[in-house]
């Protein structure tokens, strides 16, 4: 995710270079001859954290799978709750925190282990999401000794359970406009934890309706007659199962799915808790209601808070994955199963003269396109994602030992959670809906769970950021980093960007270029060589977030000076040109951690195998975006037919394997929980 802009190769870039890593292109003969070992690809698709999936493949019961959409909102929450006792007593859920009170200093396992949950009920896995990673991931991230000592022995034991107060009626993504105010009173050196109206009600919240006893509650900080911005604290709720007083609670009640979770309201009336309340990590507030910081600029000190907390994001992607493989894998074992017309010239039937052997559905093309390609996407996802919990193991263990990030890692970091956790959730939301209708009328069926896994994950795309929102968020990282590397040029530097930028241009238009390149692709035959050629692919995925990402600059640029009045409409007019920016740049991570994963792959046939998947999701992303590249001359008509050519060769190519792609994938069948798929 760091790559700039000014980093990336431009489209006259040598045709002949080859990124380091890069697989030879021509694998699709070699690929069908090498059969693969489905444990060796489990194991390796495992990644670091393969010892905490396998614990959880052994020791998840049989009874956490299975539709529950049949269950009254009653049952449903209890099943949920008694299920959440459960795994405190197989563990896995403790890895994210300190060892120091009873956790395993592993936050990368604690998140392999959320995914997991992904392949059983989708209510027990925000449940526990709620309980260890939002609640008690934000006293250990945001909290000091004082907190972690008090606090979290308890929750990791479920003796103390909570819930996330930071969603508000009238405020979702602007979170620094939260209208929930703590106001520090010396006197009693206490916080008033007040709701002021409806709208700063807070709302959405797992676990308020019933179960949580405390609430980590995102409020204005105010002491001094001074607001310093949005704090957290930690709120008691309920004793003995009774609100306390000064605290209401309502019930959000039937939900379109995740109805195993009691997502609610909360507000307060003047509600007192001590100064010790406050989650102080980074900001602190004396007896006499001194303010001090170590970050000194308020909105930084912000954005630093809700950093420390994005290992939900991090989670939500890799369970959108999970639920995303579950639907595929009914869908593509019916799909082997179900035949349907008669393939013409097969003869009749011996017993009673009609026509011969149906036609298996996977052997249809529509029907390869339907499912092969988002199968072959969410290998690619999976790779993103497994980056992705590297680096947050690796930034929140850091953290996690009394460190500090980098700001700029951190940054990037953030970026990288959010880019993979819009991709996900929204690959997530589109797949689980074509497996339901490439699997008929039984896929509507509350038995082949395919209903109940588009209702469950339908939200993903809201909560722990708006996608939308988030795009926008990757954009602007993307930017800045350009933006930063353009003002460290010197007037050197300076040259050779404005040559390249004018080079680049030209070869967006030139005829001369486009007349070369329509010989090239006009010539007989429909070999695709070139774009089954890893550099090739990848450059044109650079090569378009490079464009997008300048061009977005300078339309910034002349925004740049108005009044603020005039700067917002022309930032506004810049948001669809931010969204495509935000994609491109994903688009492109994703396809460089998938090349990545094949050059670590020792095993030649998984490496085989994954070469030719990954050349099925990059064609067929470059064919889904070919009114870009078509609109900007990076791509002829011809080379875009091509590419549809390259992209049926490889469904038909991969469709025998199947079973090896599923199996890699590590789900017991007992898991699936669908009858269609036994």
């Amino acid at each position: 995710m760091s790559t700039t802009a000014a980093e990336r190769p431009t489209a006259t870039a040598d045709p002949t270079e080859v990124p380091a890593g890069d697989v030879p292109a021509p694998v699709a003969e070699r690929a069908a001859t090498l059969p693969v070992d489905v444990d060796t690809l489990r194991a390796f698709l495992d990644g670091r954290f393969a010892d905490a999936r396998q614990k959880a493949r052994r020791e998840f019961p049989a009874d956490f799978f299975g539709p529950t959409d049949h269950l009254s909102t009653r049952e449903q929450r209890d099943l949920t709750r008694r299920r959440l006792q459960r795994i405190t007593e197989i563990g896995g859920h403790e890895l994210g925190f300190s060892s120091a009170h009873g956790g395993g200093d592993s936050p990368g396992g604690q998140v392999a282990q959320f995914e997991m949950l992904g392949f059983t009920d989708a209510s027990l896995m925000i449940k526990s999401g709620v309980q260890w990673g939002l609640f008690g991931g934000a006293v250990q991230a945001l909290g000091t000794a004082r907190h972690h000592e008090a606090l979290l022995p308890g929750i990791l034991r479920l003796e103390i359970r909570g819930c996330f107060g930071m969603t508000e009626t009238g405020h979702g993504s602007d979170v620094a406009s939260l209208g929930t105010t703590a106001t520090y009173d010396p006197a009693t050196q206490e916080f008033v934890v007040h709701t002021p109206d409806e709208a700063s009600r807070k709302d959405y919240i797992g676990g308020a309706a019933e179960d949580a006893e405390m609430s980590v509650v995102f409020a204005q900080l105010i002491t001094g007659g001074e607001r310093r911005g949005v704090h957290a604290f930690v709120v008691p709720l309920r004793r003995d199962g009774e609100l306390l007083p000064g605290v209401w609670a309502g019930d959000d009640g039937r939900k379109a799915g995740l109805n195993g979770l009691d997502n609610g309201r909360l507000a307060f009336d003047s509600v007192r808790v001590p100064r010790t309340a406050l989650l102080d990590r980074y900001a602190q507030v004396a007896e006499d209601g001194t303010y001090s910081s170590p970050i000194e600029s308020a909105n930084s000190r912000f954005f630093t808070m809700l950093g420390a907390l994005v290992k939900g994001r991090v989670s939500v992607s890799g369970g959108a994955l999970s639920q995303t493989k579950v639907a595929l894998s009914i869908a593509l074992r019916h799909a082997e199963n179900r035949s349907q017309f008669a393939k013409p010239g097969a003869g009749k039937d011996a017993q009673n003269g009609a026509a011969g052997r149906e036609v298996t559905l996977l052997d249809y093309l529509s029907h390869q396109r339907r499912l092969l390609i988002p199968l072959a996407t969410t290998y690619a996802l999976g790779f993103g994602q497994e980056e992705l919990l590297v680096a947050m193991d690796d930034l929140v263990g850091h953290q996690l030992r009394g460190g500090e990030n980098e700001p700029q890692a951190q940054r990037e970091f953030e970026a990288f959670a959010a880019g993979m956790k819009v991709a996900s959730t929204w690959h997530a939301t589109r797949t689980i809906q074509t497996c339901r209708e490439a699997c008929g009328g039984a896929g509507y069926l509350s038995e082949n769970r395919l209903p109940q896994l588009k209702s469950d994950t339908d939200v993903f795309t809201t909560f722990e950021g708006d996608n939308t929102v988030l795009l926008q968020l990757v954009a602007k990282s993307v930017l800045t980093a350009y933006k930063m590397q353009f003002s460290e040029l010197d007037t050197l530097g300076m040259a050779r960007f404005a040559t390249r930028d004018f080079v680049s241009t030209l070869s967006g238009r030139s005829p001369a270029k486009s007349f070369v390149a329509d010989i090239v692709d006009s010539a007989p035959g429909r070999d695709s060589g070139e774009l089954r050629e890893r550099s090739w692919q990848l450059r044109m995925l650079r090569d378009r977030e490079r464009h997008v990402v300048e061009s977005l600059a300078k339309r910034a640029r002349r925004a740049q000076g108005r009044p603020p009045a005039e700067a917002f409409e022309a930032l506004n007019e810049l948001q669809d040109h931010m969204l495509l920016a935000g994609r491109a740049h994903v688009d492109r991570v994703v396809a460089e951690a998938f090349t990545a994963a094949i050059a670590r792959a020792e095993d030649p046939a998984v490496a085989a195998l994954l070469s030719e998947v990954c050349d099925l999701h990059v064609l067929a992303l470059l064919e889904a975006e070919k009114g870009w590249f078509l609109e900007h001359r990076r791509m002829t008509p011809v080379r875009a037919k091509a590419l549809t050519h390259a992209v049926n060769d490889l469904c038909r190519s991969l469709r025998p394997r199947v079973g090896e792609l599923l199996g890699g994938f590590g789900i017991p069948e007992h898991w699936l929980g669908a009858v269609i798929a036994r």
